[in-house]
């Protein structure tokens, strides 16, 4: 996918600076895993979907193959783990290994985890929400390579997305918000009429500098400073241009 000559943008619903809609009184309780009584409802005309750690539960993948990779080049895999969240490979390989070994170093590692991928299980609720989705909803926006978000969607038994921004598509990878922005245009969408789903800090600081709410995934999203943190997919549902996440996924809401 490239950045283009995109379709007509319809007018955003979000730029109304609507707050997300929540149940009848809901508790505001902000402690870690509190309770929220009745939910919260995100406007959303469409979803955009990070891939490892929202869609599927790469975490163990990914600490083998970087961690493999990391011995191999003389490095602290401790300190590789710390930085290679949410970012493209090569993005990784560029702050680690000096210039003449990064193309070799780059090749390697997007080779390990390919190699891994067939390990990979499905984050839960995955596959019920993406199977609920109308295929023109919804895309996925990695940092990963084609091949390798292909292999580990397939891996996890789900569906392969229409629209799909990968690590090659953008001249910056995350932090940077360009992905984001591609992925609402391949919905034909404007990035505040979306709602990103992410786990990491820097695919969490990519959707909110695009101008999109975050919903944060898991542990690791607590300290990504996303909108809303759940624990997982379970029981989020879409209909009609609104997210609804459950109050027992809900860990921290703003």
């Amino acid at each position: 996918m490239t950045e283009g000559e995109g379709p007509p943008l319809p007018p955003p619903f979000a730029s109304s600076g609507r707050a997300p809609e929540r149940g009848p009184q809901p508790d505001r309780s902000q402690a870690r895993g509190g309770p929220l009584h009745g939910g919260l409802r995100l406007p959303a005309r469409g979803l955009l979907f990070d891939n490892d750690g929202v869609l599927v539960d790469s975490d163990a993948a990914v600490t083998a193959s970087w961690s493999r990779w990391a011995t191999e080049q003389g490095l602290d895999p401790a300190g590789v783990m710390a930085v290679v969240h949410g970012r493209r490979s090569a993005d990784t390989v560029a702050d680690l290994v000096p210039g003449a070994r990064r193309v070799a170093a780059t090749a390697l590692i997007d080779r390990y985890e390919l190699e891994d991928a067939g390990t990979v299980p499905a984050v839960a609720g995955a596959p019920d929400l993406l199977a609920s989705l109308p295929v023109e909803v919804w895309a996925v926006v990695t940092s990963g390579t084609p091949a390798l978000a292909t292999a580990r969607l397939t891996a996890a038994g789900l569906p392969l997305p229409t629209a799909m921004v990968t690590g090659p598509d953008v001249r910056a990878g995350k932090p940077d918000p360009e992905c984001y922005r591609l992925g609402a245009r391949a919905l034909g969408l404007r990035p505040e009429d979306t709602v990103v789903l992410e786990d990491s800090p820097a695919g969490v600081a990519a959707g909110r500098a695009a101008g999109a709410r975050v919903v944060g995934i898991g542990e690791r999203a607590l300290r990504a400073g996303a909108d809303v943190v759940v624990r997982d997919l379970t029981g989020l549902r879409w209909a009609a241009g609104v997210l609804s996440v459950p109050a027992g996924a809900v860990l921290r809401a703003r």
